[in-house]
């Protein structure tokens, strides 16, 4: 039986086999996120911690999002740490969570059945989608600390708190007060540009300016 020749995938410049290259990795950013809520459902934040590829912390994320559960305020903060990514360029994604339910989701191990939680699921799997390398993962509390101190941080000051000291907090502005805030709108979420102190139940209304095209 006559052997079979090796078969090449191709011809370098002078006729030999050209070398297969391997795809380089793209450094990987890593976000540790967190929500929390206060009585479920009740006062509600999440926190996120972003490393760069060395490991080192490049942002803190923090923010009171009102009353709401502990499962909508996790996805929350995944979609804060997803957009801080796509808005600063990055490529490949790591995000290491404490909530076995939305990693789960997130992988699709687990449906999403909470109408509260399925416009927020279907939200952030959109955007993982964008990154070249995304992974999520499920990581235990004690690894989470500073995410969850940031999403703690958050609700102590929107109730007055402040999370170094138990000072007083200056007096919130009344409700008949108007208060102009500049914001962005991303992804299906509002971000406030400064930071606001808001009563719960306050009403917002929200002007949109128009754009205007440069020719």
């Amino acid at each position: 039986m006559t052997p079979k020749k090796p078969v090449h995938r191709g011809a370098g410049l002078f006729g030999e086999p050209s070398l297969e290259t391997k795809p380089v990795a793209l450094p990987t950013w890593r976000a540790n996120i967190d929500g929390g809520s206060r009585g479920n459902p009740g006062p509600a934040s999440y926190g996120v911690v972003i490393r760069d590829p060395r490991g080192e912390i490049v942002a803190r994320l923090k923010k009171y999002i009102g009353r709401t559960t502990n499962n909508v305020a996790e996805y929350y903060g995944l979609i804060a740490a997803l957009d801080y990514a796509q808005s600063n360029n990055i490529r490949a994604l790591r995000i290491e969570s404490d909530s076995e339910l939305m990693v789960k989701q997130m992988r699709g191990q687990y449906k999403v059945k909470s109408p509260d939680l399925k416009p927020l699921f279907e939200r952030a799997k959109k955007m993982s989608q964008t990154f070249s390398t995304f992974r999520i993962d499920h990581v235990y509390r004690e690894q989470n600390k500073e995410a969850d101190a940031l999403a703690n941080e958050a609700m102590d000051e929107a109730d007055g708190k402040s999370p170094a000291s138990t000072a007083v907090a200056e007096p919130r502005a009344p409700r008949s007060e108007t208060i102009k805030v500049r914001a962005r709108f991303r992804s299906g979420i509002l971000y406030p540009l400064e930071d606001v102190n808001l009563p719960d139940g306050a009403e917002v209304e929200i002007l949109l300016k128009p754009t205007t095209s440069k020719s």
